[in-house]
């Protein structure tokens, strides 16, 4: 038995170890080719000029604005519905699984050909209505709100299995009556009853729409909107290795972002259980 468990924990160190070299390898050898310019040496100017880069802040903080309305977007439509869901189970639920998964079966340049088409012939045929405002508005490079909706859709499905799965470890039902009982409106039950009880979730949630904005690149190009993804691939035909510096740079800034999240998570769950 304990030459069993010996093996089993070999193998399990060899799959663990060639996992990490197949993630590591490439990692590093990005890193090399970044510092390691020939006829110089070793040296970090791709990192020193980052921060200095034409268009670098503007990318960055565009797609930090578009991951931040996402995720409230997203959540807010996502946690009354299977809320909703839990309290009167039925084929409703059935429902809103099938809409919050059809993302994943269509793929991103129908998605996007089909939003391109609406954007360029709303405001020809709508010019002399309200709507032609609108149409614009959601255009706007600033914000494009366009990009925000694009982006609900897509983080959909990941939204509704992250928050689906935290749901079903909490009674739903017994907490929204307990709470009721005692006077809570149902305003009150949702915020302080059933989001505190969902915080890892909900943590989980906001990272991978977080994840899922700042890697898209199909939609905003398509699109004609510089998002981070778009500019690092602009800048990537005339500073090769200032844009694969950038791309090791947004990716540490997503793991340490997981590991917020993650560790918040885990400090709120040991905190309730302490109470």
């Amino acid at each position: 038995m304990a030459a069993l468990t010996r093996r089993a924990r070999a193998w399990h160190g060899f799959v663990l170890a060639l996992a990490g070299l197949y993630f590591a390898v490439p990692l590093v050898a990005s890193f090399v080719f970044t510092v390691d310019v020939p006829g110089q040496g070793l040296t970090g100017q791709a990192y020193t000029r980052i921060l200095g880069a034409p268009g670098f802040l503007d990318g960055l903080g565009l797609s930090l604005l578009l991951a931040a309305a996402t995720i409230v977007l997203v959540l807010a439509l996502v946690v009354p519905a299977l809320v909703a869901v839990r309290l009167r189970p039925g084929r409703l639920g059935s429902v809103i699984e099938v809409l919050c998964t059809l993302p994943l079966v269509v793929p991103p340049i129908a998605f996007v050909a089909g939003i391109g088409s609406i954007l360029r012939l709303g405001p020809e045929r709508l010019s002399h209505t309200p709507l032609y405002q609108t149409f614009l508005a959601v255009q706007d490079e600033r914000f494009p709100l366009a990009l925000v909706l694009s982006y609900t859709v897509l983080a959909l499905p990941f939204v509704f299995r992250s928050l689906d799965s935290g749901l079903r470890a909490v009674d739903v039902p017994t907490l929204t009556e307990a709470a009721r009982s005692c006077g809570a409106s149902w305003w009150q039950v949702l915020v302080r009853v059933l989001l505190p009880n969902l915080r890892s979730s909900l943590a989980g949630a906001a990272f991978l729409t977080l994840a899922l904005v700042l890697g898209e690149y199909t939609i905003a190009r398509i699109l004609t909107f510089e998002t981070f993804p778009v500019w690092i691939v602009k800048v990537s035909g005339s500073e090769a290795r200032l844009s694969v510096a950038v791309s090791l740079l947004s990716l540490l800034i997503t793991w340490l972002l997981l590991l917020a999240l993650s560790s918040a998570g885990t400090r709120t769950t040991k905190n309730e259980e302490k109470r």
